[in-house]
């Protein structure tokens, strides 16, 4: 089994990173692969919808989304962490996110999310639920800890002094090697769930047109 951690934090050694580093850890000692990759220090672009990647299986623009794809697609787990900037996840994260989850056509059902995330002081929740969200649309499975999934300090260092939000790193990475496996024996005996899939319709489609 293997779970894949992105640092969505433009530090690559800051809170974000030692914080995933507690969760990573906790995964290897329960024998899950694990393989970081930083991108908060990359200059990744947004989406421009123009849907070339349903004709070619990937993002036109050819930078780190296309790398980590098929990354993803063979990874069991993800962990994607992100600094708070104004309440919410780097942006620059949040266009990775979106381009990575659009432009990758496979199956993303039942892989294992979770999210980290590291604040000086508030946003931490709001954060969280963005990265989610991306979870949500795919059927995938969130893995959650024994308090809200984020630590706080300015550097490093202080997240030396959060004890409680280590322990919930820690936690983390054990809940999500439990439900790794629990999946992995559910696929083994009565398979996936059978997802129904074809429908795509607006609020507004098949409603008759009110009169005032």
């Amino acid at each position: 089994m293997k779970v894949l951690l992105i640092n969505g934090s433009p530090r690559s050694h800051g809170c974000t990173a030692r914080a995933l580093e507690e969760v990573e850890t906790v995964l290897k000692e329960e024998g899950i692969e694990t393989e970081t990759i930083v991108i908060g220090d990359k200059d990744i672009r947004g989406c421009i919808a123009c849907r070339s990647c349903a004709k070619t299986g990937k993002c036109i623009f050819d930078d780190l989304v296309n790398e980590v794809a098929p990354k993803f697609a063979s990874a069991d787990g993800i962990v994607v962490g992100t600094p708070v900037y104004y309440a919410g996840s780097n942006g620059m994260l949040l266009s990775f996110l979106d381009r990575l989850f659009f432009s990758a056509h496979f199956d993303k059902s039942m892989k294992v999310g979770a999210a980290v995330i590291s604040s000086r002081r508030a946003g931490s929740t709001s954060a969280l639920d963005e990265i989610y969200k991306y979870y949500g649309i795919c059927s995938m499975p969130i893995v959650t800890s024994s308090y809200w999934n984020e630590v706080h300090g300015s550097k490093r260092e202080d997240v030396e002094l959060d004890l409680e939000g280590l322990q919930t790193m820690r936690n983390l990475g054990r809940n999500m090697a439990f439900m790794l496996r629990s999946i992995a024996l559910g696929k083994e005996k009565y398979g996936l769930p059978n997802i129904e899939r074809g429908t795509f319709t607006n609020f507004v489609d098949g409603l008759e047109e009110k009169k005032l």
